[in-house]
């Protein structure tokens, strides 16, 4: 029966009751692989409808035959083609239903495993963040942890071992400058425990973190300041350190202090403890990155977590550079102390061409065939640090020279002497004051002088040599530099030399004007300390002087009354003083004259025999040949003068003769010989008494007849004014000269004129009446 055919709509599904026994055929296992996702979701759609419609299904004769046979089994040649689409339809009918139950339990299943992986990933989440959390938590116990265990050792080593090592015999030297600046780095770890213990907060405290990155914040300058000087003088530790263990019993005996000190350390150097400074101020960078790299990025403190890990790294390039210039300022501020052979030990080739280059850029700058560079900042600043040193070294000879005179004046003791005045108030209340003045406030005044003045101004003499030292190294680098700066390419050793320059410029320009600042202001400090000095030395000697007033005399005088007397007073005084001065200045450039022995009687004898007594001289300090025809001559030996010149007419060298050996000597050790008297010194005024005859010496007579003369032994006089002489038989003396009077009359016994002996000349006959019997 042929059963018309009608067409079927593409949204259209025709739903056939499937046997409960019917296995899914394998068209439709096919067609569930193939079909897509959305063509499931719209059978389910469809299925209700095609349900309630399965009563206008229609029935075919081939009923209850298997889908299997029908699209397995198909019929080689069909004669109606109804039958084989209605076959084909039955078939795609069963495919899709059996597709749409299996997509929906696979839709379940995926979903039920989306829900899974999503609470996995949810848990493996919170486990991550969880373990995240537990890892920034230990980090932050590690910072607290290791820098509270950090002070204890620091702490242990600059009290506990360094009080025991002062103890050691004899002490070490060197001792305290291995542990300097370690107070202040000791103190910033501290502060920095005690900003954290304040908040009372614990590590776990979501706002610890916090608090931890404002306190080293807080403290971050007070951190450089800190261990940029102790790592600048680590090197220092080092040296001084290496220098106990080369003496092996003190070192043995330091270990064993060290030991004993920390017992539960186990440490066996100082080393161990005065380098942890230099590892820690490194892990503090380490430590929070650490802590930022375990904390969440939504956490409240993190942007201020990253800053401060930014604020460490950075302080740490900061004492790096400090360091870099502190190695760079020690190795060229030192002074050293070289000897010719040291030096020409360190000429080569290397260093003499440098130093070619060097003068050969200077002249390029003085001739002006090469620019000079000009650095208008670091000119004032080295004009400037001149100055003060010129102030400095001036005010410090100053300060000496003062200290010097009032020593002087401490060392004359005249309260000691007695002035056989013991029943006058004022010796008695000089001699108090004066005591007073000398035991106990001029002293007290200079001790207070040299502390506070005197050690400052040297201690301040000493840091010039680093800065005159590092300005005079900028000028040498300065001309390397200028002439490798037009160079493209630098080399290894030119590129070092460019460094070293820059180097040392940067150092001088921001070390230079606080060096000046603080020197400056020491300077006025110690001007100032000096006129208190001064004021309190007033204060004390008015409050010494008002003691003893009422006892002095005049003191009840007005104050114009007692200036006068004040005045005459102090004239008075100088005016004896000036006769004493004088009369001792007399009696010091009297003539000396000295016994001699028999051996220098019998060649004054000869000389004299041979010279006459003019020309002997007296040898005043040993003479010692240096020259052909110079003699040897011991202090006091008798020459005679033969000539004032030697043969090229140099009058520093006489001829002399020595009792047979004739030669040269200096005119500066010879003095002309007197010879001494046997008479007594007599008094500056004589009386000779009357009826006393004599004969006089060297007198002539033509008559050679006895002539009645007043005779005296010789004496000393003093000249009363200037007398020039006028002829060979006199001489010229001035006002105040000492002469010997020889004879107190002419050869006529004339009383008016005297022969006199001078010191300037041999024996003459003066005549004048200018001399004071």
């Amino acid at each position: 029966m042929e059963v018309p055919r009608r067409p079927q709509p593409s949204t259209f599904t025709l739903a056939l009751p499937k046997p409960a026994s019917s296995a899914l055929s394998p068209l439709g296992a096919l067609q569930k692989v193939a079909m897509k996702k959305p063509m499931t979701e719209k059978l389910q759609e469809k299925d209700g409808s095609t349900e309630e419609n399965q009563c206008e299904e229609e029935t075919f004769s081939t009923a209850e035959e298997s889908d299997v046979s029908v699209f397995v089994e198909a019929p080689a040649e069909t004669s109606e083609p109804v039958d084989s689409n209605a076959s084909a339809v039955d078939s795609k009918l069963s495919s899709q239903d059996s597709f749409s139950e299996e997509s929906s339990i696979s839709e379940e299943r995926l979903a039920q495993e989306a829900e899974e992986a999503k609470k996995k990933s949810e848990e493996e989440e919170a486990a991550a963040k969880e373990r995240a959390a537990q890892r920034q938590l230990l980090a932050i116990e590690e910072l607290v942890q290791s820098e509270r265990n950090y002070l204890r050792l620091l702490q242990v080593s600059t009290v506990t071992i360094r009080s025991n090592l002062q103890k050691l015999q004899p002490p070490l030297a060197n001792l305290d400058s291995m542990f300097l600046y370690i107070e202040e780095v000791i103190n910033v770890s501290s502060r920095l425990l005690s900003l954290l213990d304040q908040k009372h907060v614990r590590p776990g405290d979501p706002l610890f973190l916090e608090t931890l990155c404002d306190s080293f914040l807080s403290l971050s300058s007070d951190i450089e300041a800190a261990y940029k000087e102790y790592l600048a003088n680590y090197n220092h530790i080092t040296v001084v350190e290496n220098s106990y263990k080369q003496k092996e019993g003190l070192w043995n005996e330091v270990v064993r202090v060290i030991k004993a000190s920390a017992p539960e350390v186990n440490a066996t150097s100082l080393s161990f403890f005065l380098v942890m400074p230099v590892q820690r101020i490194a892990r503090y960078p380490l430590l929070l990155q650490t802590i930022q790299k375990h904390t969440d990025r939504a956490h409240p403190a993190y942007a201020l977590l990253e800053q401060t890990a930014h604020t460490s790294v950075a302080l740490n390039c900061r004492i790096n550079e400090y360091k870099r210039f502190r190695e760079v300022a020690d190795k060229y501020k030192k002074t050293e102390t070289l000897t010719i052979k040291d030096k020409i030990n360190r000429f080569n080739s290397h260093s003499i061409a440098k130093k070619t280059a060097r003068l050969s850029q200077q002249i390029k700058h003085e001739t002006g065939i090469a620019p000079k560079l000009v650095d208008e900042e670091f000119d004032a600043l080295e004009g400037f640090f001149y100055v003060l040193e010129h102030g400095i070294l001036e005010l410090l000879e100053n300060v000496e020279t003062y200290l010097h005179h009032l020593q002087g004046f401490l060392a004359c003791k005249t309260e000691e002497f007695d002035f056989d005045m013991d029943g006058e108030k004022a010796p008695i209340c000089y001699k108090e004051i004066t005591t007073a003045l000398r035991q106990w406030i001029l002293p007290t005044f200079e001790k207070r002088m040299r502390t506070l003045i005197h050690k400052p101004l040297c201690a301040l003499r000493d840091l010039l040599v680093g800065p005159r030292n590092l300005i005079r190294k900028r000028l040498d680098k300065l001309l390397d530099y200028e002439v490798i700066e037009a160079k493209s390419n630098l080399s290894y050793e030119e590129q070092a030399v460019a460094n070293t320059y820059r180097t040392i410029n940067t150092l001088l320009l921001n070390e230079l004007p606080q060096f000046n600042g603080v020197a400056l202001q020491m300077i006025w400090s110690m001007l100032g300390t000096f006129s208190c000095l001064h004021k309190d030395l007033a204060s004390d000697m008015e409050q010494l002087f008002q003691s003893f007033a009422q006892q002095l005399p005049h003191s009840s005088l007005g104050p114009g009354a007692f200036w006068e007397w004040a005045d005459s007073a102090v004239l008075e005084g100088a005016r004896r003083l000036e006769t004493l001065c004088r009369s001792v200045e007399e009696t010091l450039y009297a003539p000396a004259v000295q016994p001699l022995s028999p051996s220098s009687q019998h060649r004054l004898k000869q000389l004299t025999d041979k010279h006459g007594s003019g020309k002997i001289y007296q040898v005043i300090g040993t003479v010692v040949g240096s020259r052909d025809l110079d003699l040897n001559l011991a202090k006091g030996e008798l020459v005679a003068l033969i000539s004032e010149t030697d043969t090229r007419g140099d009058k520093r060298r006489w001829l002399v003769d020595a009792g047979g050996r004739r030669g040269y000597a200096p005119s500066s050790k010879l003095i002309r010989y007197h010879q001494p008297t046997e008479y007594p010194p007599p008094s500056p005024h004589p009386t000779l008494p009357e009826g006393v005859t004599g004969i006089r010496r060297h007198s002539y007579s033509p008559e050679s007849r006895p002539v009645t003369v007043r005779s005296q032994p010789c004496f000393q006089v003093l000249a009363a004014y200037d007398f020039t002489a006028r002829g060979n038989h006199e001489v010229s003396v001035g006002a105040g000269e000492p002469v010997r009077v020889l004879e107190p009359h002419d050869k006529r016994g004339n009383p008016e004129w005297s022969l006199v002996e001078s010191r300037r000349c041999e024996l003459l006959p003066l005549t004048g009446t200018s001399f004071i019997f």
